[in-house]
């Protein structure tokens, strides 16, 4: 695997069809509930693997404590709740280590195996593809709205859902559909993510958001400045790959929110695309078609106002 196309998971080929898949991810908690952070890191960890098109074997938990201490019954609950999410999964936890830090952190290394023919990259997008999104955006401005005490009952109920959601079927349609590359939306947000996908790919990819792309609030927030300073970082590293359009400042901020646990950035065939987006209705994944993958213009990433 060339780690210049800066994937999720790093590859190994083993045999002459399958290859291992192997990613790390902890993070601090973006939640309260002990519980639902333990799932939200276990999802997010599973993420990488899923969006090479793997399936999870193993995973080994990795717990960050700090000196001060933790309640023994929020650690249980973390861990259960990682646990859950494994098992929903199908992934087996063989074990971790634990650490000390100045703060709580928690997530998985995973270890996965996918078929080599019909393993994921950010790098075989190519002109003609529509691009599909399959989780809602803004759980880094939430996140940020919830550690402000400014987050309401609904939209954090709302957000903590998604980012427990596995990706494993969207990650098992786009493999069963044909489709030509993916990506996960992480921590580089939107806008990071859809640049590295194609200057990996050597095309350019045009995107027309909507507010229907983000969780309730979020552009909210976004307007108001409540946002994470990951958000900045990436709006200065990732700006002059992206042309912005006629895109209001609020949404364009809020393209540039680092993701937690965010959903898969598809790149698919025209082709392929209906029968793709029926399956994922059918399996009740939420997606939005978002734009599609054209010849390499001086821009990675082109903005088009709705």
């Amino acid at each position: 695997m060339d780690h210049t196309t800066l994937d999720d998971a790093g590859v190994f080929a083993f045999g002459k069809r399958e290859a291992l898949v192997q990613t790390a991810d902890f993070f601090t908690p973006v939640v309260d509930d002990p519980y639902d952070f333990g799932q939200i890191a276990a999802a997010n960890a599973l993420s990488d693997v899923y969006a090479m098109g793997g399936r999870p074997l193993t995973a080994l938990a990795l717990l960050c404590l700090p000196d001060d201490g933790v309640p023994a019954e929020a650690v249980g609950e973390i861990l259960k709740g990682g646990q859950d999410k494994m098992r929903e999964a199908g992934a087996s936890i063989l074990g971790g280590h634990t650490v000390r830090d100045p703060e709580l952190k928690f997530g998985y290394s995973v270890t996965g195996i996918a078929p080599r023919r019909k393993l994921l990259t950010n790098a075989a997008a190519r002109p003609g593809d529509r691009l599909l999104l399959t989780k809602p955006l803004g759980t880094g401005v939430l996140s940020t709205a919830l550690k402000q005490r400014k987050l309401e009952p609904g939209p954090l109920r709302r957000v903590t859902r998604s980012m427990a959601t596995l990706n494993r079927a969207a990650s098992e349609l786009a493999i069963e559909f044909g489709a030509r590359a993916a990506t996960d939306v992480t921590g580089y947000g939107m806008l990071g993510h859809s640049s590295q996908l194609a200057d990996a790919s050597g095309v350019s990819l045009i995107l027309r958001p909507r507010a229907s792309w983000f969780l309730a609030r979020a552009l909210d927030f976004a307007a108001a400045g409540v946002v994470p300073g990951g958000l900045l970082k990436n709006r200065e590293f990732y700006s002059s790959k992206v042309e912005p359009g006629g895109v209001s400042a609020a949404m364009l901020d809020a393209l540039y929110d680092p993701q937690t646990s965010g959903g898969l950035l598809i790149s698919v065939g025209g082709r392929r695309v209906r029968a793709l987006t029926a399956a994922l209705r059918r399996r009740r994944v939420w997606f939005e078609e978002i734009g599609e993958v054209v010849k390499r213009r001086d821009r990675s990433v082109i903005l088009e106002a709705p």
